[in-house]
């Protein structure tokens, strides 16, 4: 599975944005029963948990982002959405997609939030 991220950008505090993950090398049947997630590293940070979704049952989150980021998916597209509101200076990182069930990762793409 190949995973390609999109969306990230420069917002402003309180400000939105959407980002995408699009999977290529993978049939849409099996891509249906990936469990799929999001996840960051800010500068000098490790890489954390923000978001996951699977083939069934509700999404998951860190504690820092429920009530403000929403993990969905379109299946038939075989892509994964974030779509973040409300975002924080402490939001700015690098944002990759994963691909738990066959352990493969997006290239990445930066966010960054100005106060």
């Amino acid at each position: 599975v190949q995973l390609q991220a999109s969306g990230g950008g420069s917002v402003q505090a309180g400000g939105s944005l959407r980002l995408s993950c699009a999977a290529s090398g993978v049939i849409l049947s099996v891509f249906w029963q990936l469990d799929m997630g999001w996840y960051r590293q800010a500068p000098g940070k490790e890489r954390e948990f923000v978001a996951s979704i699977t083939d069934s049952g509700p999404p998951n989150y860190a504690d820092f982002v429920k009530g403000r980021f929403t993990i969905s998916r379109d299946n038939n597209k075989k892509r994964v959405i974030l779509q973040m509101n409300g975002l924080e200076p402490e939001d700015t990182a690098v944002y990759y997609c994963r691909s738990a069930t066959s352990n493969s990762w997006g290239q990445g793409t930066q966010l960054t939030v100005s106060s």
